[in-house]
């Protein structure tokens, strides 16, 4: 004959016959948390990570225009988009492409366009929405990139790796103050 299963109650583990509700539903752990995540953090907080309000250059823009957009709005990264494409990507130019390849090659940033100097989409390191944070990170590192464009078919957004940092950092803080609060029997 099967074994009958009863279902296991928060009442019955708790040890008190008063107790009726159920736990907490489980905070969103690190293995779940996803770039999406983070682009959803950017939008909030003023941030410009995703595509409505991302800061972007052309492939025929010059280098000196993009540099200049890129401290203004004190980023170290730029999308770059083919001429006439609003959500296309073309590639990405970065604070350490202008070093290298203005200032160390000895070239004129007010003469050289953004395509000569950018990294293409074919050599393009990038992410869609669903990839999950800890990747990502992976990603950034082993690559040695601190900006990833977030393709879903189309350019999403743009998340650096202070972006990335920071949603790890506030993900542990809030575990922290849960496991605080459930210590001081604060939790319900």
């Amino acid at each position: 004959m099967p074994k009958i299963q009863r279902k296991w109650t928060w009442k019955e583990s708790a040890g008190f016959g008063g107790v009726t509700s159920p736990p907490p539903p489980p905070e969103k752990g690190l293995e779940n948390l996803t770039v999406a995540d983070v682009l959803l953090t950017k939008d909030t907080d003023g941030g410009s990570g995703k595509v409505d309000t991302l800061i972007s250059c052309r492939t025929n823009d010059t280098v000196f225009d993009a540099v200049k957009n890129m401290a203004k709005h004190n980023i170290g990264s730029l999308v770059v988009l083919r001429p006439g494409d609003q959500q296309y990507i073309a590639g990405i130019v970065t604070e350490r492409d202008y070093m290298k390849k203005i200032i160390g090659a000895g070239r004129s940033s007010k003469v050289t366009k953004v395509g000569e100097v950018m990294t293409d989409e074919s050599k393009l390191v990038s992410v869609s929405s669903g990839t999950n944070i800890i990747k990502a990170m992976q990603l950034m590192s082993e690559n040695h990139i601190r900006h990833v464009p977030v393709i879903d078919g189309k350019i999403v957004g743009m998340i650096s790796m202070v972006d990335v940092v920071r949603a790890i950092v506030d993900h542990q803080n809030g575990e922290l103050k849960r496991l605080n609060q459930f210590i001081k029997g604060e939790y319900y």
